[in-house]
């Protein structure tokens, strides 16, 4: 059975419409705009603007999700979409070496970021880039990002960073600098197509394969380590 402080936090944190407030504008602009089509008898436009309507909700989904069952250490599962790297590497922010688990959305993934850790917000980079395609390895590096620092109490570092895609040409990040952070916490957006890198320490479990599917704030995807390196 799930812990009453589980649902509690889960609550607490998601008081989000089911449709994402990033997408109101578009979604009222072409709710117009179809309806003027139809009254106007301009049948010719008004099937492609229906089907862009379409698009356009479909992608600004943000269905509540359940927290997983409480894990030590549980990294949870940062946004929705397919794993496409999981190796030890160097993470760029923090120069130090890191287990990374990459997870690219495509543009019919919820694009709802969530905080993979509780912890304090150490510090926050935003890089402007260039768009290459997401699932590609370049793009962590050379793309539009943004990145957070978080540590959690007991001291683990984790870097979670928003990637830009192919079409994407907004990130939205709504912590900073200074600020805690609480799992599952909804703390950032992206339009249309991107990735989410995380880095963790090296000696992290990790609970997902490569190729599979995942959803935001659902399920666990890698452990931390008990202890902290010195």
């Amino acid at each position: 059975m799930r812990s009453l402080d589980t649902l509690a936090l889960m609550k607490k944190h998601y008081p989000y419409p089911f449709f994402a407030r990033e997408g109101w504008f578009y979604m009222g602009t072409l709710s117009i705009a179809v309806l003027a089509s139809l009254w106007w008898g301009w049948w010719w436009s008004s099937l492609p603007l229906f089907l862009l309507w379409a698009f356009v909700v479909q992608f600004f989904r943000d269905p509540p999700r359940s927290l997983p069952e409480p894990m030590e250490g549980g990294v949870l599962c940062p946004a929705d979409g397919r794993v496409i790297a999981i190796e030890q590497t160097e993470d760029p922010y923090l120069s130090r070496p890191a287990l990374k688990v990459s997870i690219f959305m495509n543009v019919f993934d919820v694009h709802a970021n969530r905080a993979p850790v509780s912890g304090s917000v150490r510090q926050n980079w935003y890089y402007r880039g260039r768009f290459f395609n997401a699932s590609l390895d370049k793009a962590s590096l050379e793309n539009e990002r943004n990145a957070l620092w978080l540590q959690t109490a007991p001291g683990q570092d984790v870097t979670v960073v928003q990637v830009a895609g192919l079409v994407a040409r907004r990130i939205l990040c709504y912590v900073r600098e200074g600020e805690e952070i609480r799992i599952g916490q909804r703390f950032g957006f992206i339009r249309f197509g991107s990735r989410v890198d995380t880095y963790l320490p090296p000696e992290s479990t990790v609970l997902v394969h490569l190729g599979e599917r995942v959803h935001s704030g659902s399920r666990w995807i890698a452990r931390l380590p008990k202890t902290v390196a010195v």
